[in-house]
């Protein structure tokens, strides 16, 4: 089977290795990027590949991955080093490095600075539970 590539630059690299959609070059838009501080003390370092649009390099210790972002159904980032099986998840109060091998988290409660604010925001007024009683917009009377 003959590999495919494409130029970038003076660089040439396997087709494989873009992002292939409008959807999730979008996604990419939205990781947060930076040294992120996270649960006791870790941190996780999020960079963005400046010569193929689309992937990043997510560094936890001497761990390093190349991450690709995964269309959810959700509205979650993700993006996931399908090779090494890791995978990092990004809600709007947290992220965190999951390893899909080995069914654990690496690391948990990765904030950027927006995601202090939303989970300071979650602390102060919190998200009804599933198991909260559900709230009566109206009764089915008065909606006729």
């Amino acid at each position: 089977m003959k590999a495919s590539f494409v130029a970038i630059g003076l660089l040439l690299l396997p087709f494989a290795l873009q992002a292939q959609t409008a959807e999730q070059i979008a996604i990419a838009e939205q990781v947060y990027q930076g040294k992120l501080p996270c649960e006791l003390g870790a941190f996780v370092v999020v960079t963005a590949d400046a010569k193929v649009p689309g992937y990043f390099e997510v560094q936890f210790k001497k761990q390093k991955y190349r991450m690709l972002p995964v269309v959810t159904t959700t509205g979650a980032i993700r993006l996931e080093d399908a090779k090494a099986g890791a995978v990092w998840l990004q809600l709007s109060n947290k992220s965190m490095l999951m390893d899909q091998k080995q069914g654990r988290r690496l690391t948990d409660e990765c904030m950027s600075s927006d995601q202090a604010v939303v989970a300071k925001m979650l602390t102060i007024n919190p998200m009804p539970s599933l198991l909260d009683k559900p709230v009566v917009v109206a009764e089915k009377e008065n909606l006729k």
